[in-house]
């Protein structure tokens, strides 16, 4: 059996989608586009939604927004994909890393203590789907004390008078944080739809706002709409009704706008992602964990706690006790199974470029140990319940022949 990793969700619906945008002869940043904003607002509770051609694009273009560039710091998770650094790298500011908590997400603790008059921004990021301990970052951001080290160097800036408090919500559209869509509890939430994503464009990503009451939404939406097309104050479907062709630049803006046979993929996704794909997601997760619960070796992810329930976007099983020689060694018997994992992620100070300009693994050792014990495992709709069980059977097989028989007694009851 050859299981992929993450193929993406595409049915008739997606198919017939796509095929309608190829009919209009319209394929660029038009109709689509403002469809999959709607949905998107529907599903998240926004104040506005700014779909862009990644993640990537739309973080550099929020800290452009709010005016971070040279000298100032915007803090960050070491325990995340490289681009949650890079964005900032890209604005001429400095990623402050800090560890994890043992749920992998951003300790607010860690964040508190790396708080400095050029601190600007924290990037919080939302591991495997399970949101961040917002209550505790906005706590944090709103502090009297932590105000007042604030020193603003935009007028966005001194308009919020506090850190622009950002998610990394790559991995966590669809979940909830208080009962409420968890996109609602940070200034700024942006969703990827990357190819492997719960809900996927190919390429892209959306900024949603939800920025406090001092700034209005929707102005700050037109504007966004503007920054992410070089500026121009009329675009290409605009131009394209009549005798709309002329235009100006208005400011020093980006080519981020994400396309309309990109969004028909979404589109056709989303209408059935709260009712359909995302309970399909969960009831992989419900067997994974009722099949690995009575090992010993088992650390069960946090999907759902008191305050938090994830998109179930990945499943990062760790391993108890392993060191990560063996879980390279677990991986590869995966593998050669017909298993195909992953590790989500490698923590950044590990990675060459940022071991280059000074980062070491050795100040973040939380980080390496989750790291070191995880594979994520195949987690989507399509799978059958025979792939689900090859999958669980691969799973304890591989462990078994590299950690050894003894690990892998049962927890009495």
């Amino acid at each position: 059996m050859n299981i992929p990793f993450s193929p993406p969700f595409i049915d008739q619906a997606v198919i017939d989608e796509v095929v309608d945008t190829l009919q209009t002869n319209w394929i660029t940043s038009g109709p689509k586009v403002k469809a999959l904003e709607s949905e998107i607002l529907t599903l998240t509770g926004s104040e506005a939604a700014v779909c862009v051609n990644s993640w990537t694009s739309g973080a550099i273009m929020m800290l452009k927004w709010y005016g971070i560039g040279e000298g100032d710091e915007v803090i960050v998770p070491a325990y995340s994909y490289c681009a949650t650094a890079l964005c900032v790298l890209h604005c001429g500011a400095n990623p402050v890393m800090v560890d994890i908590l043992d749920d992998c997400t951003i300790d607010p603790e860690k964040v508190k203590s790396k708080i400095t008059k050029k601190t600007k921004a924290i990037i919080a990021v939302d591991i495997a789907g399970l949101p961040c301990m917002y209550n505790e970052l906005n706590a944090l951001v709103n502090d009297p004390d932590v105000k007042a080290q604030f020193v603003p160097g935009s007028g966005r800036q001194e308009l919020l008078g506090r850190i622009l408090l950002i998610a990394d919500a790559a991995h966590s559209i669809g979940s909830y944080y208080d009962d409420v869509p968890a996109a609602r509890k940070s200034d700024v939430t942006i969703f990827s739809f990357h190819a492997v994503k719960n809900i996927t464009t190919a390429e892209g990503g959306c900024i949603c706002l939800n920025l406090p009451s001092c700034f209005d939404n929707q102005e700050e939406y037109k504007f966004l709409k503007l920054f992410s097309m070089n500026g121009q104050n009329r675009d290409a479907f605009a131009k394209s009704k009549g005798a709309n062709w002329k235009y100006d630049i208005l400011f020093k803006g980006f080519k981020m706008n994400m396309p309309d046979i990109c969004a028909a993929i979404g589109l056709a996704q989303l209408r059935k992602y709260k009712n359909t794909l995302l309970p399909l997601r969960k009831i992989v997760y419900l067997k994974y964990c009722n099949s690995f619960d009575s090992y010993n070796w088992f650390i069960k992810p946090v999907m759902k706690d008191d305050h938090r329930e994830s998109s179930y976007h990945l499943f990062p099983l760790r391993i108890k006790g392993i060191t990560e020689a063996q879980r390279d060694q677990i991986i590869e018997e995966m593998v050669n199974r017909g298993v195909v994992v992953n590790v989500h992620f490698i923590p950044m100070p590990m990675l060459t470029y940022f071991k280059s300009i000074g980062y070491d693994i050795d100040n973040y050792p939380n980080s390496y140990k989750q790291y070191a014990c995880e594979i994520s495992l195949p987690i989507y709709p399509q799978l059958s319940n025979l792939e689900i069980d090859f999958i669980i059977e691969s799973v304890i097989a591989s462990v078994r022949l590299v950690v050894g028989i003894k690990e892998l007694v049962k927890v009495s009851s």
